[in-house]
């Protein structure tokens, strides 16, 4: 395909994911089953212009005057990719193939400039009734927290101390693709952005990967996951495990040893953890399925480590999932927010006196994250906040540089707000708590 064509696509895609609000994953595929003449390059190309589109459209549309597919992917190209009108012009010309000629109305909205005193949600990338939380949890950086979320995002590998060791697995990793070992963990490697008009090779595809020495899991996952230590012997409960991925980490960080039990609300989501234990060379995970009641009523009180990875709107991965962002609503928001308080008030009765539990999701607004833990402590006073940087620090897994990034990143409670802009990784929330014994 010639670009004209893949811009014309890109107009479909985000016409179908923005007014049939369909999953931009499952607008390619369609859009890719219609069009088998498409390779996998012009579908590349064309996924990485239709998710910087998403990632960039509240400043795009501002400076467009329109909210339209054709505007985000027409400013998009002048405003992110470098590609200005005239440059545009001359790929439409004479392509029978190429969307309608540009306006002059297009012409000047991808010449424009964003001003200083443009309104915040088009500075920050951000749904405009987002912009007073990001203002409360971020103050004079709400714009620079906001932008860097739209951004795209590295490919991050969490070296499985199960199976190998970091200079053995990063040796076997840049052996089949461009990596870096993280800044901020010893266990951690870093494949770098790439650009989105190629396609890259996918991390699940390398042979360490299949060896089970190293798993995808961003970095700013991998540190929620060691606020669980220590943890070596003890007896732990992964109470939103999902596909498992932060129980592998749990797995690895345990050394094997203990019980570490994984259960979710929604036992079809667990479905995927299976293979992923055995790939790990993880033994020490007990899978409990069903109800809350049935699955986990004989570990009441008795857990020493209560992990949860608690469900949130995933403001924090908005560079993955742009489209995510613009699908989130107040309502959605709220929905989220009695689901945390009540996960929260389930996992308590958990714990044992002196044990711990760790709070995190995968959100950046303040809704999710410090007014939860307020909540909770207010209505369990047995309950008090321990610092997350005590226990990142007994995992032995911090970096010099990363013990200074991340104390820099401790707020209220002694929780940590992981965000691009701080930490270069997605964004996280992590609280510690203990029961008072």
């Amino acid at each position: 395909m010639r670009d004209a064509g893949r811009i014309a696509a890109a107009i479909e895609v985000l016409d179908t994911i923005l007014n049939r609000h369909q999953p931009v994953k499952e607008a390619m595929r369609d859009w890719g089953k219609a069009n088998r003449y498409a390779g996998s390059g012009d579908r590349a190309w064309i996924s990485g212009l239709v998710l910087d589109s998403l990632r960039r459209r509240g400043s795009v549309s501002y400076l467009m005057g329109a909210d339209t597919p054709r505007a985000l992917v027409l400013g998009t190209l002048s405003h992110e990719w470098e590609t200005g009108p005239d440059a545009v012009a001359a790929i439409f010309e004479g392509d029978e193939h190429a969307p309608e000629p540009l306006t002059d109305a297009e012409r000047a909205g991808m010449l424009a400039t964003l001003s200083d005193d443009a309104p915040l949600h088009a500075r920050a990338e951000i749904p405009e009734w987002l912009a007073a939380s990001f203002e409360r949890g971020f103050g004079a950086d709400a714009v620079l927290e906001g932008a860097s979320m739209a951004g795209r995002a590295p490919v991050d590998l969490r070296v499985n101390a199960l199976k190998t060791d970091p200079e053995k697995a990063i040796s076997a990793v840049r052996a089949q693709i461009n990596a870096d070992p993280s800044e901020l963990l010893t266990t951690a490697i870093r494949i770098p952005g790439h650009d989105p008009r190629a396609k890259s090779p996918p991390a699940d595809a390398i042979p360490a990967y299949g060896k089970g020495w190293v798993e995808v899991q961003d970095i700013g996952s991998q540190i929620a996951a060691l606020a669980a230590a220590p943890v070596e012997g003890l007896q732990v409960l992964d109470f939103c495990a999902g596909a498992g991925g932060k129980t592998l980490s749990l797995a690895a960080l345990m050394n094997n040893t203990g019980q570490l039990y994984a259960w979710d609300y929604d036992w079809r989501r667990l479905r995927a953890i299976w293979p992923r234990l055995e790939r790990a060379g993880v033994r020490n995970v007990q899978v409990r399925t069903g109800k809350e009641a049935e699955a986990l009523g004989d570990l009441a009180g008795k857990m020493d480590m209560v992990f949860i990875d608690a469900p949130c709107t995933g403001s924090g991965t908005w560079r993955r999932r742009p489209d995510t962002k613009w699908r989130l609503k107040e309502k959605a928001l709220a929905t989220r927010i009695t689901q945390q308080d009540e996960v929260l008030a389930k996992a308590a009765k958990y714990v044992k006196p002196g044990g711990r539990m760790v709070y995190v999701t995968c959100s950046v607004l303040p809704e999710e994250n410090g007014d939860r833990i307020e909540a909770f402590l207010a209505a369990n006073p047995d309950f008090r906040a321990v610092p997350v940087m005590e226990a990142l620090s007994a995992s032995g897994q911090l970096t010099e540089e990363g013990a200074l990034t991340l104390s820099a990143c401790a707020g209220a409670h002694g929780a940590l707000q992981l965000t691009p802009a701080r930490t270069g990784t997605d964004g996280f929330y992590v609280c510690g708590l203990e029961r008072v014994g």
